[in-house]
């Protein structure tokens, strides 16, 4: 059972990746559009309107990675490659030129389901607490009760103009999911949590994070799964498919991901396609891109 920590806030790191996310977004969206092109550092800095040593210091400061290798880990093509040859992401890296390779660490986490019968109350008599916290990949939603983490989104990236707005949509997605449960705010409650999350410092084997699986049966298997697929590797519908012991099941698999409601821990940004190309996600493809490259910047720093 993961030790919370006594500071409620969001560690000085934290509010920095945040802060970086905010601007490197947009580049990395544009890469997302233009990467067949390969653009060049001054194309994607000229784009965002930063300088080159400004946009390549954010990356580095942000993932590890400069604005080029950020973009040599995510090209479709190669990501199709690596399906082929159930090759890692880590191989991928290296294949490219960066560095490592280091040891190689994930969020090492310990779960548990509900029950179906608590599942089929949809949360009636659960009490459910949440808070806002700065992450790497924009402002997150962490939601958990008295079992561990049981939910975790983000603020829509779009819609950051209207921001409370925005925290009320994301929200309203994870009351939909358990819409009898009582949900009460205690960011404090929840910080912890985002500290453990977002902070690799502390991904240790002897310190796993608690998660609570709230969802139907088939649900579960398929997020069991998930938390399977290792930093630095991909997977796809159909295989998850096929290790669930249900291989013509892949369109179910698929919708059963996008039903994750604790996004990055349980690691359905690491399902391509059957092509290999990064197909749709939850919470936006930028922040799917985004978290890819992050993962790729710590698998060379651990």
């Amino acid at each position: 059972m993961m030790k919370l920590e006594e500071a409620a806030g969001a560690s000085p790191a934290l509010e920095q990746a945040a802060a970086d996310y905010a601007h490197v977004r947009r580049a990395i969206a544009f890469l997302g559009d233009h990467w067949k092109a390969q653009p060049s550092v001054g194309e994607i800095a000229a784009h965002v309107d930063l300088s080159e040593s400004h946009l390549t210091y954010l990356f580095n400061r942000w993932a590890g990675l400069s604005p080029k290798a950020f973009l040599q880990a995510l090209t479709i093509d190669h990501a199709r490659a690596l399906l082929r040859e159930s090759a890692s992401v880590l191989d991928a890296s290296l294949e490219v030129g960066l560095s490592g390779p280091g040891r190689l660490h994930d969020l090492f986490v310990t779960h548990e389901a509900m029950s179906p019968g608590e599942y089929k109350a949809r949360g009636e008599g659960l009490t459910l607490t949440y808070g806002w916290h700065a992450s790497p990949f924009g402002e997150a939603l962490m939601v958990a009760s008295a079992r561990g983490l049981s939910g975790l989104g983000w603020v829509d990236e779009a819609a950051e103009g209207d921001h409370e707005s925005a925290r009320a949509a994301a929200l309203a997605d994870m009351v939909r999911r358990w819409p009898r449960a009582r949900f009460e705010r205690d960011d404090a409650a929840t910080a912890p949590y985002a500290n453990r999350v977002f902070n690799p410092a502390s991904w240790r084997k002897g310190q796993p994070l608690r998660v609570v699986l709230i969802g139907s049966d088939f649900e579960v298997s398929v997020w069991r799964t998930l938390l399977e697929v290792p930093l630095g590797a991909a997977t796809t519908y159909s295989a998850l498919a096929g290790r669930i012991g249900k291989p013509r099941a892949a369109r179910a698999v698929g919708a059963a991901v996008g039903r994750n409601p604790i996004s990055f821990v349980v690691p359905c940004h690491r399902v391509l396609g059957a092509s290999g190309r990064l197909t749709g996600y939850h919470w936006g493809l930028t922040r799917k891109q985004a978290i890819l490259g992050w993962e790729a910047g710590w698998i060379i720093k651990l």
